[in-house]
């Protein structure tokens, strides 16, 4: 929620940049060959292997939205792991905490 309500106050200060940022994302999520769980389970493996913890809570709190199960996140973080090695452990680790979270557990 802080994450999102800051971007709505850096889209204040850098309009452009930041409604330009928001259309990328939106053709980017937009569904057609592939499930929008499926490009958010996509995205989160990313997030994980470039340490971005932001991204990281965005993107599991949108998989989660769009379907993801505990089990698929889970498994999405084992493949980070296998692609970005050590670093990913640990924002792996992070992301499970996260999902810990949004589920309540």
């Amino acid at each position: 929620e802080n994450l999102m309500k800051v971007m709505g106050e850096l889209a204040k200060e850098i309009p452009e940049t930041m409604q330009g940022f928001n259309k990328l994302h939106d053709s980017s999520v937009k569904t057609e060959k592939i499930s929008g769980k499926t490009k958010q389970l996509i995205a989160l493996g990313i997030a994980i292997t470039v340490r971005c913890n932001g991204c990281i809570s965005f993107h599991i709190h949108e998989a989660l939205e769009a379907g993801a199960s505990r089990e698929e996140i889970v498994e999405t973080i084992g493949v980070a792991v296998m692609m970005g090695g050590g670093p990913s452990v640990v924002y792996g680790t992070e992301a499970f905490e996260a999902l810990n979270q949004f589920q309540n557990k």
